[in-house]
This record gives C-alpha cells, structure tokens and sequence, in this order.
C-alpha cells in the first residue's frame, strides 16, 4: 500500500500542481520540526546539520524551509525531512499546517536572549496541540558560542525539561557544537520507538540513547533503491 507524503499526505507520483513524494528511495522517511522564535538560530542549525555551513547574515524565515539528509541507523537508512518554522506571530496560519505527520519536534531557544526562553511555554503548547500525542521533543539552547552573554542557566533550561518530559540540549550553530548529536539523538530516538516491541523513553518522559547503540553514519547519497516507510 503507498504511504503518504509526511508533508501533504499526499500518496504517490500526481500531475501537475501534485505532490512527486517517492517511497521507494529509503527504509524510513521522517519529518522533523524546528520551532521557536524568530532569531534564536533555527535556520543556521538546519543548514549546519545539513550542508554543514552557517550564515552569518541574519535572515527571517517566510512561512516555512525545509531541507534533508539522510543516516544510517542500525543498518537501516532513514531520511530525513526537516522543516524549520517561522517564529512570527503573522506566519502561524502558515507554520501549523506543517505540523501535521511530524514525528519529533527540536524546541529551541536563545541563551542569550531570555524572551525567548519564556515563550517556549507558548510554543511547546502549540506543539502539543497541532501534533500527535507521541511526538518527540527535544529543547535546544543555541548560541553557546556566545556564553559570555548567556541570560539562561543551564539548570533552569534542565527543569524546563523536566517539567515537560522532553529531552535538552545546548548547541552552537555557529561553531557547530553538539548539533549533529543533538538530531542523531532526535532521529535515532525516532527510529527506535517505532521499530522496537518497547520504546525506547525514559521513565521521566524523555528519552535516550542506549550505550549499545550503533554509531549513527551519515550519508550524503539519497539514492537508493529500497521501499520507504514513512514515520507518523
């Protein structure tokens, strides 16, 4: 049976104006969301994981962007399709529509900036609301590489964390500390919890990687000739 675009829904090859998802290229397809205000780095962390490069022009998000890359996980090939989000409040009718099929969330904010911090309540409850109840969430702190002017406390982002049952990291675009590891944890979470009899989540509601884990093997190459399953 053909599985649906995890973006439009849409099943199979169409005509002019449809959807040309194919589902023969990879074992897993996955959509991932990246939410939060404006400015606080989801664009750069996109493009760092993705084509390892970082921009240090500052650009708004229109509506929505997305990119992908594909990993090797326990000698199974996943892409992923990741969506990064506008963070105005004008663009919202546009972002919710995609967070339909998304299968994991990364939340992030700015340790610089403790605006953007607060608001994560308000985006963790939009996140919530347009996503299913199995959706995995990890906070990201960017901009590490600007600690000198941090205004958010490590610990205070680790309760926030806590709070919400979700997995925390901080990362640096910029530098690209902890970026790669902070979407293989993300995906290889993923992959874990729909592909094992028993998920692989914490008792508290976040999750993790065994220590038995295979390494994660990035691989440029997207084509393949195998059947795809699509994460929802």
């Amino acid at each position: 049976m053909s599985k649906p675009c995890p973006s439009c829904g849409h099943k199979g090859r169409g005509g002019e104006g449809h959807c040309h998802y194919e589902e023969d290229t990879h074992d897993y397809l996955t959509k991932v969301v990246l939410v939060g205000d404006s400015g606080v780095g989801k664009t750069n962390l996109l493009s760092r994981f993705t084509r390892n490069y970082f921009s240090l022009e500052t650009r708004t998000t229109i509506g929505v962007e997305f990119a992908t890359r594909s990993l090797h996980i326990d000698g199974k090939e996943i892409k992923a399709q990741i969506w990064d989000t506008a963070g105005q409040d004008r663009f919202m009718s546009i972002t919710k529509a995609y967070y339909r099929h998304a299968v994991g969330a990364l939340l992030v904010y700015d340790i610089t900036k403790y605006q953007t911090f607060q608001n994560l309540e308000r985006w963790i409850e939009e996140l919530r609301q347009f996503t299913d109840d199995d959706v995995l969430i990890m906070l990201v702190g960017n901009k590490t590489d600007l600690r000198h002017l941090r205004a958010v406390l490590t610990e205070e982002a680790r309760q926030f964390a806590e709070k919400h049952q979700i997995s925390f990291i901080e990362t640096s675009a910029l530098d690209s500390s902890n970026v790669d590891v902070a979407f293989h944890n993300l995906l290889t979470a993923i992959y874990r919890q729909i592909s094992k009899p028993q998920k692989q989540i914490d008792n508290d509601g976040g999750f993790k990687i065994p220590e038995n884990a295979e390494h994660v093997i990035v691989e440029r190459e997207e084509t393949k000739d195998k059947k795809c399953c699509v994460i929802q």
